[in-house]
């Protein structure tokens, strides 16, 4: 079958989050696409439209089976039954591991930049924020060991919350490096949340390694949000999983879930999940061909028209990390005046900590129509600033 990932579909009317902009406005910014997901979710959730009565839903064998046959089919890894638990979010189980698995007071470590919603996620709750930054050299992104050590070896550190893939950066970490995030977080006795919705959104040819998989001591001391919601552009249905092999931190994941009553699913959140694990491959595979394209047409572009400008990476994630240092290093007013001067929304850096003010973030997840639109608008922005 071919999918078509260049035909414009409006978003205005729809009450869509990222497209709640003006007219003259194209918005870059949130992370999801303005792709229709797979037809083959979509004739299921038809189907269950269709049936007309939307009340209480259960988690049928076939959930598991499709989550669990999709990690050992691309992934190689082999996750039981037990260790699944279904959730409305990565992001509500996010919050709902703080409040379970630390107390208030507590520090949780992120390495910045990171994805922004951690931040809100740990402060919330009453944690504070313990930013282990990455290390920069100019052109990529590594972990500083010593200063993550230094971090974790605080005794207020209790948890970890892992991105991998990491967003923003785009960074897919290696086995060798997860493997030795995972004995220092033993050794000091820090949980690993793994925070794994980009996982499917890899370059072509490019795979990512579970955190749990590496290692029995990775195995054992961590739990992992997945979800079919970032790879088929299902977030608004809400449907999400843990896997937690530990059964004494599962037991509290559980009860976690629970008690914010974020483990019931709606009527469409199960089948679409099944769906899109059973019969959405193909489109995957076309889709991360598309996004690759993306990418590379705004690298020649930043390359030809806009030198000052580099992406850091393009391994995982739909996300541009775009280092705009060489124009200013206050991307919070130069995506204000963007979008101002230009109609070009983008994410500032400054919100994912670290080094972020020096970079901007840009979501490519949308016919290539509309990327040519942004590379001119951000070209006329650059000219003017």
């Amino acid at each position: 079958m071919v999918y078509d990932f260049d035909s414009r579909i409006s978003r205005r009317d729809s009450y869509s989050l990222k497209w709640d902009v003006k007219d003259n406005e194209l918005p870059m910014w949130v992370a999801d696409m303005d792709f229709q997901t797979a037809p083959e979710i979509r004739e299921e959730i038809l189907e269950r439209a269709g049936h007309g009565i939307f009340g209480y839903t259960v988690i049928p064998d076939a959930w598991y089976e499709a989550y669990q046959d999709w990690w050992k089919r691309y992934h190689g890894f082999s996750m039981e039954k037990k260790w699944l638990i279904f959730c409305t979010g990565v992001v509500p189980a996010i919050s709902s591991a703080v409040r379970k698995l630390t107390t208030p007071g507590e520090n949780v470590l992120i390495q910045t930049p990171v994805y922004n919603i951690f931040f809100n996620s740990i402060v919330n709750n009453g944690r504070n924020v313990l930013e282990s930054p990455l290390k920069y050299d100019g052109k990529e992104y590594s972990i500083d060991f010593d200063k993550l050590e230094k971090d974790l070896s605080n005794p207020q550190t209790t948890m970890m919350i892992l991105c991998n893939p990491h967003n923003p950066v785009g960074k897919i970490w290696d086995r060798e490096t997860l493997a030795r995030i995972g004995e220092l977080c033993a050794k000091h006795h820090v949980i690993v949340l793994s925070d794994e919705i980009h996982c499917d959104l890899t370059a072509p040819g490019l795979n990512y390694t579970p955190f749990a998989s590496v290692s029995d001591t990775c195995r054992e001391i961590s739990v992992t949000a997945i979800a079919p919601t970032k790879t088929f552009n299902l977030a608004g249905l809400q449907t999400a999983a843990v896997s937690v092999p530990n059964p004494a931190l599962r037991h509290k994941m559980w009860r976690a879930l629970n008690t914010d009553e974020v483990a019931e699913p709606n009527a469409f959140a199960v089948g679409a999940a099944i769906s899109a694990f059973t019969k959405g491959r193909p489109w995957l595979e076309e889709l991360r061909k598309y996004l690759q394209r993306n990418k590379e047409y705004v690298q020649e572009y930043l390359e030809r028209e806009l030198p000052q400008f580099s992406i850091v990476s393009t391994d995982a994630t739909y996300l541009l990390w775009i280092d705009c240092s060489k124009l200013t290093k206050e991307s919070s007013g130069f995506t204000t005046f963007l979008r101002k001067t230009t109609g070009l929304y983008l994410s500032t850096g400054r919100s994912y900590g670290g080094n972020g003010d020096c970079f901007v973030r840009m979501n490519i997840a949308c016919p290539l129509e509309l990327v040519k639109d942004g590379m001119e608008r951000l070209k006329k922005g650059a000219m003017l600033c």
